[in-house]
């Protein structure tokens, strides 16, 4: 089998590097960050992330379950293994428990369609290195070899592109925690790189060829330099030959000390969030549960994010050019759980209303108001309009402004109603008259359209 698959690694390689001298871009970090950002990815502005695996099964703490078990004897983990399984059980042994059940493809891109996403991001491979897909470099340690006997990640790609206009996108973690080709090129203070040709190259070209994902999200503790994961030669290889070479996006975890450097988006860390302008696209990654990727049995009520918050979070996102990307953690048996739904449902019933406010916009001059908090700031692509989001309803329906310079011109409307709010200038701004709150169209938040406006 080694022999397999170091003449695959070896196969492959040549492909890339002979691409690599004909195209467009070579492998280097100042030819890869040269290629313009395609523009599906620049107008999404929202999307959902789904992580699913092996860990949704003892759905206990977090999704790195299996390395805070075997690294601490004191820690929660390591109690809830000792009091609830026997003497001997394995992480392994909690795949046959992953059966998928309930899975049902189309659903769940019933429920990201309703959401108002624009792509979707699913795990096709966590750090505890089972695949989602049939891999042929994940022997018996696979969706298709134990657990539910599919491909998961074919069947979710298949049911997307079937019934919805969304794009459809993977996440793959570099590294396995306890793979022993990975920590024998650890021990090797990373000058070997068995791990990397026998099967993070390798499954990283079979994923892209097999299911050309249009969103390339890569992860995994950075403690090697991109050139051990080889992945500026990917990355040329992906923008040059690949079957996606023209829309894919891939994010900037790719070495020890990329992240907020390289990429065609940043994630500079989880739940990035800088609240003020960032002039290279970057996304900002964040979940439903607080303290969870992936589904947790044990979590409460107030462990849930509130539609409010993840309102306050996608729109101030957007007003300084991210994406949003908001995860769900789905059940062992692909059930994405009722408030988990119903917070996707949300923020699509808000969308539905105000999306115009989002979707296809720029950062406009200002991303917050310079006088009150609560106000996010974007404008249209063919820059016609400004769009202020406001998160709380304003006392007596007045809202004073100190950002936007309108005229005499100018008109200001709530979306989701054709009519005209009053509006006048005062010493530092304007103020709006809103509308009764039982007229407007929006539960949470409300977006103002501004015409006319002059910074």
């Amino acid at each position: 089998m080694d022999v397999f698959r170091s003449a695959v690694v070896v196969a492959l390689t040549t492909l890339a590097l002979s691409v690599i001298d004909a195209a467009s871009y070579n492998a280097s970090w100042a030819s890869l960050d040269s290629r313009p950002l395609p523009q599906w990815y620049a107008d999404a502005k929202f999307g959902v992330f789904v992580h699913w695996g092996i860990f949704s099964v003892p759905s206990f703490g977090n999704e790195w379950f299996w390395y805070r078990w075997k690294t601490s004897n004191t820690s929660s983990f390591a109690k809830f293994m000792k009091d609830n399984y026997e003497p001997g059980f394995t992480y392994q042994d909690f795949a046959r428990d992953f059966k998928a059940l309930f899975f049902n493809p189309d659903e769940w891109a019933e429920i990201f369609q309703s959401s108002g996403a624009k792509y979707v991001v699913l795990t096709s491979k966590h750090h505890e290195g089972y695949t989602l897909w049939p891999s042929k470099y994940s022997f018996s340690w696979n969706a298709k070899d134990v657990g539910p006997n599919r491909d998961l990640v074919g069947e979710l790609a298949s049911a997307i592109r079937r019934s919805t206009n969304i794009t459809f996108g993977l996440y793959h973690s570099l590294f396995e925690w306890f793979n022993p080709l990975y920590l024998e090129d650890e021990a090797n203070n990373f000058k070997t790189q068995k791990f990397v040709d026998q099967k993070t190259m390798p499954e990283l070209y079979e994923l892209v060829q097999t299911y050309e994902p249009e969103v390339v999200w890569s992860d995994g503790p950075m403690n090697a330099s991109d050139t051990y994961w080889r992945a500026k030669e990917f990355l040329a290889w992906l923008y040059n030959d690949s079957p996606v070479k023209d829309t894919v996006v891939a994010n900037d975890r790719w070495g020890k000390g990329l992240k907020c450097h390289h990429g065609d988006f940043y994630t500079c860390r989880d739940h990035y969030n800088p609240g003020h302008l960032i002039a290279h696209k970057w996304e900002n990654c964040d979940t439903v549960d607080k303290n969870s990727w992936g589904f947790r049995r044990n979590a409460g009520l107030s462990d849930y994010r509130t539609i409010e918050e993840l309102l306050a979070r996608l729109v101030s996102t957007v007003s300084c050019n991210g994406n949003y990307l908001l995860n769900v953690g789905p059940s062992k048996e692909g059930v994405i759980s009722p408030i988990q739904e119903e917070r996707l449902r949300q923020l699509g019933q808000w969308l539905s209303i105000n999306g115009e406010a989002i979707y296809s916009t720029r950062p406009w001059t200002h991303q917050k108001d310079s006088r009150i908090s609560g106000v996010w700031y974007t404008k249209s692509k063919d820059e016609l309009y400004v769009y202020a989001v406001v998160l709380h309803w304003p006392k007596k329906n007045i809202l004073e402004l100190g950002s936007p310079h309108l005229t005499t011109e100018s008109t200001v409307t709530l979306l989701g109603s054709d009519k005209q709010l009053q509006w006048n200038h005062t010493d530092s701004g304007i103020q709006v008259t809103f509308c009764s709150r039982e007229e407007a169209k929006s539960n949470w938040a409300w977006a103002l359209k501004m015409t006319n406006v002059t910074n």
